[in-house]
């Protein structure tokens, strides 16, 4: 079976391979095909990965190439993460932001906008080509915004492409673990957006112990959200929002953080991935240890400014282990071999939330098998969450029409709707800065 990835000269590569290696079971991935525009990061990665592949044996072949075409033909899985403009684009994106006051987050406010408007039409591109190169792939998307990206791609590749994060996983991972439970055997109720959503319960043997969590201050203190959101704000909401709704709930606070920050989390991702990609370089440098110590400096300070924002101090050492490689691992295995599970994906609506169409791409559980993921029925989200999911996705519409249209003006309306953004002026010198310092931003005309 043929995994191709895209974006394959990306530094979170190796942990994809990392889960492909530790898995034999009959009908595994046993080929890897990189596709990156940088055939130096592709050289570095590949060095990586054959690293960690020298005690395995019978791993997976890796094949390198700059060519899109040659990567997808006979592909089984398009694994895509791509980063549209690079991380000197996601520099930018908060930069120019934080200029105008507003957060500039990769996938949250006035930076997730731009960064969707580099990358929809080069998506959609992707989309078409495996449409007609490979017309029996699966298309797992971790390119951000995902639930945008895969929305885009949906439209041409209809279910073929699922949408994956690790941040629902992770959050239901560490409630499970605060309240005793085994991750494994828990159901996590959890509804949303990408990077907008609330868990609102998690069933062991059928009994719901979130009420529980939420009763108890010393237990809701005890994990990353707990402390990032305060108890007293949890027990307002009835619920365990994702990390990235503290942009929204604690909005001024986190432009604060930004923009007191020596740099943006952008400035310093691509400080330290060019001090990587640099060193391996050199022919004889260690590629393993080198990308095992740039990856734990980079988990470490993980949402920093957030987190010291909130006083919620350093991230747990059982939060530094990823997570979205095994997402996209299960994934594959259960539609290559019908090995049913429940994973919580991205995914159109098909009904599921009665506030949005059924093609608008949301994030809940989904029981996978062979035919893909079907979206399982879930209650209403309350009236608050409701407005702010239907805010965004309508954001998100407005993006995708801009990127279809190349209007400039469409552009415009989606940053002034945004629920972070909050002027028409802003709004207009947000889409002439962004259209100014990114070349792939010229089709708004």
């Amino acid at each position: 079976m043929r995994l191709t990835i895209l974006g394959g000269g990306g530094f979170r590569v190796p942990l994809v391979y990392g889960a492909l290696l530790a898995d034999r079971a009959e009908g595994r991935v046993t080929e890897v095909v990189l596709h990156d525009l940088d055939a130096g990061r592709l050289s570095a990665i590949t060095r990586v990965l054959a690293e960690q592949a020298a005690a395995v044996p019978d791993a997976p072949r890796v094949r390198a190439t700059t060519d899109l075409d040659e990567a997808l033909r006979g592909a089984d899985f398009v694994f895509s993460a791509i980063r549209v403009g690079g991380l000197r684009g996601r520099a930018n994106d908060e930069r120019v932001a934080l200029a105008q006051g507003v957060l500039g987050q990769e996938t949250v406010g006035a930076g997730g906008i731009a960064y969707g408007l580099r990358t929809v039409p080069v998506a959609v591109d992707i989309a078409r080509r495996v449409g007609r190169l490979a017309p029996d792939a699966w298309v797992i998307n971790f390119t951000n915004p995902a639930g945008l990206v895969t929305e885009a791609m949906s439209r041409h590749l209809g279910d073929r492409v699922i949408g994956i994060c690790d941040s629902p996983v992770g959050l239901g991972r560490r409630i499970a673990r605060v309240l005793g439970a085994d991750p494994r055997e828990a159901w996590i109720d959890y509804v949303g957006l990408n990077h907008l959503g609330w868990v609102r319960g998690l069933r062991v043997a059928g009994r719901d112990e979130l009420p529980r969590l939420l009763a108890d201050p010393g237990l809701l203190g005890s994990f990353e959200e707990g402390r990032l959101f305060g108890a007293e704000w949890l027990r307002s909401l009835g619920a365990i929002p994702n990390e990235y709704l503290h942009y929204y709930y604690f909005g001024r606070e986190a432009v604060h953080a930004y923009q007191r920050a020596e740099r943006t989390r952008g400035a310093f991702l691509h400080e330290q991935q060019a001090r990587f990609y640099e060193e391996l370089r050199a022919p004889d440098a260690p590629a393993l240890d080198a990308w095992n110590r740039t990856r734990a400096e980079r988990e470490a300070t993980y949402m920093a400014e957030n987190r010291e924002a909130a006083g919620a101090g350093e991230r747990e050492a059982d939060d530094l282990s990823g997570g979205y490689e095994k997402v996209a691992l299960a994934l594959m295995r259960a539609v290559a071999r019908d090995e049913r599970t429940t994973l919580i994906l991205n995914v159109r609506n098909r009904g599921t939330l009665a506030a949005l169409d059924s093609e608008a791409v949301i994030e809940v559980p989904c029981l996978v098998d062979a035919n893909g993921a079907h979206p399982v029925a879930a209650e209403p989200l309350p009236g608050h969450a409701t407005g702010l999911v239907c805010a965004v996705k309508a954001v998100e519409r407005e993006v995708l029409a801009a990127a279809d249209s190349g209007s400039r003006a469409t552009a415009v309306k989606a940053f002034a709707l945004h629920p972070l953004v909050d002027s028409v002026t802003v709004a207009r010198t947000l889409v002439e800065e962004y259209v100014r310092v990114h070349p792939g931003l010229a089709y708004l005309a």
